[in-house]
């Protein structure tokens, strides 16, 4: 695999790891808060989706200008 493709991957993986977290801590924000599963599961699945679409434009380029050096 290129290493192009590897850091592509990489931010995608770390982009993923970031979104589930957020997500994650968005179920968690709206339990305690006593919202509907709905108003909780549905907002965690935005919080996942826009997480990981702002984090990988961020991520990639970061990674690429690490592993140059």
């Amino acid at each position: 695999m290129h290493g192009s493709q590897r850091t592509v991957r990489l931010a995608g993986l770390l982009g993923l790891a970031v979104a589930g977290a957020s997500a994650a801590l968005f179920i968690v924000a709206a339990g305690a808060e006593s919202h509907t599963g709905v108003a909780r599961y549905g907002g965690a699945a935005w919080v996942f989706l826009l997480a990981w679409i702002i984090t990988m434009p961020v991520l990639a380029p970061w990674l690429k200008g690490r592993a140059r050096g």
